[in-house]
């Protein structure tokens, strides 16, 4: 897989529409609009920024997969160059970008620029190089936290992503292709754009779109407005070879500010949960729902110890926004949400039944209360390379079982390695039986054996699993 940039491949489909020139409204209300010849100045923002993306080269171990191992001393392995007896290791170099966002060293970058890496080294643009430690990371985010030891450095100052206008001008600042620091143009041609490339679960598929060119390297740089503003961090393509054609994703500056804070403050990031299931209301659910508008978010199902219950929402409801701010999709309202702490209150406005209701509530975490979550507290996570949720009781029925924990997301960590798939259902670890995430959580941080024993289901919901996993 390549860690320096994550691609994915977007069709469109185009058409033309032809309008007549008589009676034309489109063409009255585009002679109303002002004339206006403003000349757009990106060179103060491009200077600024340049001094402030650094180029991030990343050294790992590539471990084989089972697949190679299965063909060990073979033809298969000394055709490929890999000698029998020889470390099931070898070592591969990555690239990518970062940003400086703190005078004293701090930068933050993509988790897949600098995931599962033993040495990063971190070139700034007048080529001096460092070596950087790892902070912290959020897979979910896919965003991470570094640093070097040097002070007085230039550095960007984040700007508000929230207020960035669909057609503005904006700077993408990287290393592509391991040059020095680079920038192209573009304008913001989308905000709050879901890709699924990440998972459906994931709390950040919120991306801000440019037709600013990205490259391989480009991955983890700067996204900036033309007062030199940080306003997100460019992270994916829309490729279908791995080269720019089109149209780039950046990560909202506000949505990085916050994971950057946490990471450096705790390590882990402190994420605020409504406890609701949602979906976006399409004009099949509108008519099925009887609503006027497809306006806002319907709540499909809400978690009986989350937040959203204790004040009232309910299923059927629909939120309409957050602190006023819309959420006409399901991205648009996980943006918001990133933004907040648990033990934070938010203001939720909700449509029930026809009346418009506003409900203040008191955010939690995913454990349902408001403690800090500790890096120890993400071990199951951090361990296993997933996420994970618990199941409703839907779920349990359709499972036909009475507890258990769902992979919702795979990363690159021992359980894909291991061929675990998404959707997989934990409901036993080495005999013990896993009800939920605390059970998981608990039980891998008070482990002293080498291997897992893990059992569970598919979708199918008949036929039972076991995968054996060796722990480094």
């Amino acid at each position: 897989m390549n860690k320096v940039i994550k691609t994915l491949v977007i069709s469109v489909l185009c058409f033309s529409v032809a309008f007549s020139d008589a009676q034309n409204p489109i063409e009255k209300n585009y002679q109303k609009l002002p004339k206006t010849s403003h000349y757009v100045d990106l060179t103060e923002a491009a200077e600024h920024s340049i001094q402030a993306v650094v180029h991030i080269k990343t050294e790992f171990k590539q471990k084989n997969s089972a697949w190679d191992n299965y063909f060990s001393g073979s033809f298969w392995e000394e055709f490929f160059g890999v000698p029998y007896g020889q470390s099931n290791e070898y070592p591969v170099q990555a690239a990518g970008s970062g940003v400086i966002i703190a005078s004293d060293g701090y930068i933050i970058t993509n988790n897949h620029v600098v995931e599962d890496a033993e040495k990063i080294t971190v070139t700034l643009n007048d080529k001096r190089e460092f070596n950087a430690t790892l902070v912290g990371t959020d897979a979910e985010a896919d965003l991470a936290l570094i640093k070097i030891e040097e002070s007085n450095l230039p550095y960007l100052t984040f700007g508000n992503s929230d207020q960035v206008r669909i057609g503005e001008w904006v700077l993408a600042v990287g290393n592509p292709f391991n040059l020095t620091s680079t920038v192209t143009a573009g304008i913001v041609s989308a905000k709050a754009r879901n890709l699924n490339i990440m998972d459906e679960s994931s709390n950040i598929e919120s991306f801000i779109q440019t037709d600013a060119a990205l490259n391989q390297g480009n991955s983890g740089g700067a996204l900036v407005n033309v007062q030199g503003e940080l306003i997100g961090i460019n992270t994916a393509i829309a490729s279908g070879t791995g080269y720019y054609t089109g149209y780039s994703f950046a990560i909202p500056s506000n949505i990085a500010r916050k994971v950057a804070n946490d990471l450096k403050t705790y390590g882990v990031v402190q994420r605020a949960y409504l406890g609701v299931s949602i979906m976006d209301i399409t004009p099949q659910k509108a008519e099925e729902l009887n609503l006027n508008s497809l306006e806002g978010v319907v709540v499909s199902l809400v978690d009986e110890n989350g937040a959203a219950r204790q004040s009232g929402l309910k299923e059927g409801d629909v939120i309409l926004a957050i602190n006023d701010t819309k959420t006409n999709s399901a991205s648009e309202l996980r943006e918001v949400l990133m933004q907040h702490s648990p033990g934070e209150t938010v203001s939720v406005r909700v449509l029930h039944k026809g009346e418009v209701y506003v409900r203040n509530v008191y955010l939690l975490n995913r454990q349902g209360t408001t403690d800090i979550v500790k890096q120890s507290d993400a071990t199951a996570a951090t361990v296993l390379g997933a996420t994970f949720s618990d199941l409703s009781k839907r779920e349990l029925n359709y499972y036909r079982i009475t507890g258990g924990v769902k992979v919702t997301n795979i990363g690159d960590g021992l359980l894909r390695q291991s061929g675990v798939k998404k959707g997989f259902v934990i409901t036993v670890i080495n005999g013990r039986i896993i009800s939920d995430i605390k059970d998981l959580d608990k039980f891998i941080q008070n482990n002293q054996d080498k291997y897992l024993a893990i059992e569970g289901v598919y979708d199918n919901g008949y036929y039972k699993y076991t995968y054996t996993i060796q722990l480094p």
